[in-house]
């Protein structure tokens, strides 16, 4: 054990009564806050009228739970199905398991779908949201900590995170510290927060080109993150479910980003036709 390292919390639960509270869910909660909270104050700053931002809420933050649950089914199916295992698991939220990048993704088409039919410009909505959520993902990172789950390979730095022996990976039962490779994620995040803020600010960004922007940037950090990872994940193409599925956000960010600069660029001016030698004799 090194001299200086980050504890894990004594415990993952609290009772209040009959009634279990968990770390991770609240690390959930305040990521949720955290996002509506500076949405919010982005969209009011921009002229925004005070209050739509939680009208919109009403059905994002039920459509993205639905999403991150969903996500993390499809992406860590072994957990839920096949043999010893109970599906009804999948409705147990409370014992973790919610994937920002399905909460992102389904929180998304409910404020899409709640601003056309309310007749809200979804546009500003959008723009005062890309920061946030990289805030949020940053906030939410730390869920990981609570279950200690999300670490790499052993290290002895002082920012190691110690795990418990019951959760630690099969074959690293001897190593007490790790990699807090839900830590490099949250920082990670919040620059990327950082740098979605000022590409708004120098390239006059629209709300759809940044959302598109800062999945890019997350695709990429959380795939790289996935890679340091050292317990059992299913895998696909070689690469665990989740790279996969964070490819693929790269590829339809990058796509829609380039589709959308091709549109924006302006058409070269057309030159008249030369006049032949006939028309300039007749002239």
């Amino acid at each position: 054990m090194p001299a200086a390292y980050l504890p894990s919390p004594a415990r993952s639960v609290w009772h209040l009564g009959s009634f279990g509270l968990g770390g991770y869910a609240l690390a959930m909660v305040a990521a949720v806050v955290a996002g509506l909270w500076l949405t919010d104050l982005r969209y009011r700053k921009s002229g925004g009228r005070p209050g739509t931002i939680l009208d919109i809420a009403t059905v994002t933050v039920p459509a993205g739970l639905v999403g991150a649950r969903a996500y993390t089914v499809f992406t860590r199916y072994h957990l839920f199905f096949g043999a010893g295992r109970d599906w009804t698991n999948v409705l147990r939220i409370w014992d973790g398991g919610l994937g920002s990048a399905g909460a992102v993704a389904a929180g998304a088409v409910g404020a899409w779908a709640y601003c056309r039919l309310a007749r809200i410009d979804v546009g500003p909505v959008a723009l005062a949201a890309a920061p946030a959520l990289a805030v949020s993902e940053a906030v939410s990172a730390w869920g990981n900590w609570f279950s200690q789950t999300f670490y790499g390979r052993p290290t002895t730095l002082p920012w190691a995170v110690a795990i418990a022996p019951e959760h630690r990976a099969a074959g690293y039962q001897a190593f007490a510290t790790f990699q807090p490779v839900f830590a490099y994620e949250s920082v990670l995040d919040l620059l990327i927060a950082v740098a979605i803020g000022y590409a708004i600010r120098r390239y006059s960004l629209t709300g759809d080109r940044a959302l598109a922007l800062e999945a890019v940037l997350y695709a990429a950090v959380r795939f790289c993150a996935e890679a340091l990872r050292i317990d059992y994940s299913p895998r696909m193409l070689g690469l665990r479910t989740n790279q996969v599925a964070m490819v693929a956000l790269l590829l339809a960010a990058c796509s829609y980003l380039a589709v959308r600069h091709r549109r924006r660029r302006p058409a070269a001016p057309t030159r008249p036709p030369e006049p032949t030698g006939q028309a300039q004799l007749q002239h």
